[in-house]
């Protein structure tokens, strides 16, 4: 099985579709919204519906943190992330936040589990950015590969023999083997917001078969994209940060 993953949308209609059609043209059995379909982006109901149609045709959602924010807390963010989210709050229908309501905290296909931040309490949206978050991600469950989002900027962690996570940041287009024997952490980055100083839009493509992940980034008209957040009135640093990639 080949699954096309995409994580951190953020309600970012130009990413969102570039790495969709990129996925599309390697070829998926199956897509993953490793979540934040909302949040900081100008297109929180197209995002919304898109989604909601990938799902219909066999799509997994997963919940993010800002997607949870709309009909929940927005205590925990920080300041341009709760003025994004109560923006968006205001452009979203019943019927989109009821997609929302819906996605699954986590899900398991065979011996490979998605989450939006990290397998140990999927719900507190914990950040893997070291080592020792990493390994209490690894250890949390007994699946061979745990494919999260959340930190928007890709790496790929593994568990040694000795029980201690090493990662490090892969190469784009490089397909990466996923060795049975050992257990695998792979952070996907983002669809729809890069952080990590190259403005694409970014995916995943998890195959089961041969065991392995190769980490995409496509470019995508990132200047429409931050224009259409400076219209709406959204904090500037949002659009600064499409045009820079962090």
């Amino acid at each position: 099985m080949r699954i096309g993953i995409l994580s951190d949308i953020h309600a970012n209609r130009e990413g969102f579709e570039a790495a969709l059609s990129a996925l599309r043209r390697l070829g998926t059995d199956r897509i993953v919204l490793l979540g934040d379909i909302v949040g900081y982006g100008a297109d929180p109901e197209y995002c919304v519906e898109a989604a909601a149609r990938l799902m219909e045709d066999g799509a997994i959602g997963i919940l993010g943190n800002h997607d949870a924010a709309i009909d929940g807390s927005d205590e925990d963010m920080n300041r341009i992330a709760r003025e994004a989210i109560r923006w968006t709050r205001t452009r979203l229908l019943p019927e989109h936040r009821a997609v929302l309501k819906n996605l699954a905290i986590s899900h398991r296909v065979e011996d490979a589990l998605f989450v939006h931040a990290s397998a140990s309490q999927p719900a507190e949206w914990f950040y893997i950015t070291d080592e020792r978050n990493a390994e209490r991600s690894l250890r949390a469950t007994d699946a061979r590969i745990t494919v999260v989002g959340h930190v928007h900027r890709p790496h790929l962690w593994r568990l040694t023999s000795q029980g201690t996570a090493t990662g490090h940041a892969p190469h784009q287009g490089v397909e990466n083997p996923l060795a049975q024997s050992q257990r695998w952490l792979a952070v996907i980055g983002s669809a729809g917001q890069a952080r990590d100083g190259r403005p694409g839009a970014g995916y995943g493509l998890l195959d089961l078969a041969r065991r392995s992940l190769t980490f995409g980034r496509v470019d995508y008209d990132h200047y429409t994209a931050a224009r259409k957040v400076r219209e709406a009135g959204l904090p500037d640093q949002l659009a600064e940060r499409l045009l820079r990639g962090e």
